[in-house]
């Protein structure tokens, strides 16, 4: 395993990142699995975890919580807060990213994750309903207070990234260091501006679907029918599978990276996992495997880079910047889904 400074942080984390989205009633209900997960990761050098308060609504993070139990200091925990959790229907701020939400949730998610402390805590998405100087303030205070060690963002697009910049300055608050957004082969959308801009502000960037919900693992194969329990079947609207020009467009390219991956003398997940750790302003990539052979086939991605001929060749399927499901990016501007925002 190989390791990079989280941005500005001075935190050391590993290239591969260990995600439990999976864990609980979103993937594998199976704890001792999970666990097993978590042992062997740790075990291969991953020092860096990440996990959220509305994966499996708060299941991910208990079982995180019992699986790091007397290796907890050895690992930089992150989490994240913003989607609505579930509660009295009277109660309508399990959500967003005030300052009262803000509060609640870490409580919560320190609770569930049995520490006192969070490494990196993350805003998942903008909240338009919410100044950025008042989530700044409360996370601020939380840093302060000992309970978070540093903050950041998820799916922030470029602009909104400067905007917290410079509120932070402005207002003497904690800035955000840290990053976590959609990157792969097949959505590259970040190379425009999301990530020069992150660089530019030292932000240490960790990437999530760097295997494009599974498009990148071989699974689903032109002229094969997609596993009865694979997601292109179960959610075939999120993974892709129910749109056919999106389906046939990015088989084709996945046969195309196939064939690359085989003249690199390496698997497609290897392939696709080293393509974001090329660019340079990637810290670390989550792999969110469900089972333990998935993690398997991810952890050795970093014995080697990819050549620069196998970037190029990337280059020519996908063109950088460009991404060929807008879904992909992980965050769609409030003012595209509520026509009220753009007609008077």
């Amino acid at each position: 395993m190989r390791y990079r400074i989280l941005g500005g942080t001075g935190i050391e984390v590993s290239e591969l990142c260990l995600g439990s989205m999976m864990f609980g009633a979103w993937g594998d209900t199976d704890e001792a699995q999970c666990r097993r997960i978590v042992s062997t990761a740790l075990d291969a050098g991953v020092n860096v975890v990440d996990t959220a308060d509305v994966y499996a609504f708060g299941q991910s993070e208990e079982i995180l919580g019992r699986a790091l139990k007397g290796r907890r200091d050895d690992v930089v925990v992150v989490s994240k807060f913003h989607n609505e959790m579930p509660g009295s229907p009277l109660d309508r701020n399990r959500r967003g990213n005030s300052r009262l939400w803000i509060r609640r949730a870490l409580e919560d998610s320190l609770r569930r994750l049995r520490t006192d402390h969070l490494d990196v805590y993350l805003v998942h998405r903008p909240d338009p309903r919410t100044d950025i100087e008042e989530t700044l303030g409360a996370l601020s205070d939380l840093v302060r207070a000992g309970k978070v060690r540093a903050i950041g963002t998820s799916s922030f697009p470029a602009e909104e990234i400067v905007e917290s910049q410079w509120a932070a300055r402005r207002a003497g608050r904690e800035r955000f260091t840290v990053e976590q957004l959609s990157y792969s082969v097949l959505a590259r959308h970040a190379e425009a501006a999301a990530l020069p801009t992150a660089q530019r502000h030292r932000m240490g960037v960790m990437v999530w679907s760097p295997l494009n919900g599974g498009w990148l693992t071989g699974k689903y194969r032109a002229g094969a029918e997609p596993a009865p329990d694979a997601r292109a079947r179960t959610h075939g609207d999120h993974f892709d599978y129910a749109d056919e020009r999106i389906r046939e467009r990015k088989l084709a390219v996945v046969e195309e990276l196939v064939r690359l991956a085989a003249d690199e003398g390496c698997t497609l997940v290897e392939l696709a996992l080293r393509f974001v750790l090329a660019h340079p302003g990637v810290t670390s990539a989550l792999m969110g495997p469900r089972t333990h052979e998935q993690l398997l086939t991810q952890l050795t991605a970093v014995d080697r880079p990819l050549s620069a001929e196998a970037l190029d060749r990337i280059d020519a399927l996908v063109a950088p910047g460009s991404v060929l499901n807008p879904r992909d990016v992980g965050h769609t501007p409030p003012a595209l889904e509520t026509a009220a925002l753009r007609r008077r």
